[in-house]
C-alpha cells in the first residue's frame, strides 16, 4: 500500500536543509537519547550506517560510543547528504530507505533517526536492515508514534468539520508500538524490544507549531491529502481550539511527540535462545508452599 508521497518527501528534507539550523531541535534530542543506548551495549560496530541522517545528528551525538570506526551517512535528500558530509565528513549516501542500496551482511549496525515513519513499505524495509547486517548484528532505531501530535490532529479534523463540513487525511498515520514489535519480528530480527517516549514541546502559538513541522520536513505528505495550500480559515479556526482546550495558565500549549525506540539484532547461532515449553525444572507450586505462604 503507497500512503506517502516519497517525492515530496524527498522535496520537503530539501527544503528544509538550506535552514536546518533553526528547526533541528527534536532531532538533536531523539539523536542524543538514541544513541545513549549504546552505553549499556557491551559491544562494539567498527562499520554503522546512519539511515536518514538528516544534518547529521547522530554522528554529532556518537563521540565514540560504540567503537564505530566508519560511519555511513544516508539520507532520501541529497541536500541533507552534503550537509552531514560537510559537517563531519566520512562516506555518504542519498538513497531510499525502501530500496537499500547496501550488500548483505556488510554492516556491524544501523541506527535511524525520526526517517522511518515517512516509509511506505515498512515491513520490507525492515526485512532490508536485517539482510544488510552482518550476524549479530544492531539495528537501533526510532520513529515518531501514534500519539504524537495528538492535540493537533483533533483540532485540525475539527476545525475542517466546521467550516467545510467534511475531512480530508491532513495528518499523516502512524505506528504503535505493539505493531512496530510484530514488525520486527516478521522481518527477522532476534531479541527485538520497543519501547516509547514521550517529548512535550510547549508554543505560545501554535502557528509556531506549523512553522516547526514546515522547517523541519515534517510537513503533510500523505498521498491522498487535499492538493494545494492548507485553508487559512481551517488553520486560524484550529489555532483556535488548540489555545482553547490546550493552553495552561502561562498561554502556552503543548505538542506532543511520542517517538517509539526499536532494538534488535540480526540472527546469530550465539544469541540467547528460550527455553522450549514444558522443559522448565522448578516446580511452581513448591515455590508457592512453605512457612511464609500466605493463604
Amino acid at each position: 500500500m503507497t500512503v506517502f508521497d516519497r517525492r515530496l518527501v524527498r522535496q520537503r528534507r530539501e527544503r528544509a536543509a538550506a535552514g536546518w539550523d533553526g528547526f533541528d531541535f527534536l532531532i538533536r534530542e531523539t539523536a542524543d537519547r538514541l544513541v545513549e543506548r549504546l552505553d549499556d551495549i557491551a559491544r562494539t560496530f567498527p562499520v554503522a550506517l546512519d539511515l536518514g541522517c538528516h544534518g547529521g545528528e547522530v554522528a554529532s551525538a556518537l563521540d565514540g560510543r560504540g567503537g564505530i570506526e566508519t560511519l555511513i551517512q544516508a539520507d532520501l535528500a541529497p541536500a541533507m547528504v552534503r550537509r552531514a558530509a560537510a559537517t563531519h565528513g566520512g562516506p555518504v549516501l542519498a538513497c531510499d530507505e525502501e530500496a537499500l542500496p547496501v550488500a548483505p551482511g556488510s554492516l556491524d549496525a544501523i541506527l535511524s533517526n525520526l526517517s522511518l515513519h515517512w516509509v511506505n513499505d515498512l515491513p520490507g524495509a525492515l526485512v532490508q536492515a536485517r539482510q544488510a547486517l552482518r550476524p549479530d548484528g544492531l539495528f537501533l532505531a526510532s520513529l515518531l508514534g501514534g500519539a504524537t501530535l495528538s492535540e493537533l490532529r483533533t483540532c485540525l479534523a475539527d476545525a475542517e468539520i466546521e467550516i467545510t463540513g467534511g475531512l480530508s487525511p491532513r495528518t499523516s498515520p502512524l505506528a504503535d508500538v505493539r505493531d512496530v514489535g510484530n514488525l520486527l519480528s516478521r522481518a527477522g530480527f532476534a531479541l527485538p524490544t520497543v519501547d516509547a517516549d514521550l517529548i512535550t514541546v510547549r508554543y505560545e502559538s501554535p502557528l509556531r507549531l506549523f512553522q516547526d513541522l514546515r522547517g523541519m520536513g515534517e510537513s503533510n505528505a500523505v498521498l491522498m491529502r487535499r492538493k494545494g495550500l492548507g485553508r487559512r480559515d481551517v488553520l486560524m479556526r484550529a489555532a483556535e481550539l488548540y489555545l482553547d482546550r490546550h493552553a495552561s495558565a502561562d498561554g502556552r500549549a503543548p505538542a506532543t511527540f511520542e517517538v517509539i525506540t526499536l532494538t534488535a539484532w540480526a540472527p546469530d547461532p550465539s544469541q540467547p535462545k528460550p527455553l522450549p515449553p514444558g522443559s522448565g525444572r522448578a516446580n511452581l507450586s513448591d515455590a508457592l508452599t512453605g512457612p511464609d505462604t500466605l493463604h
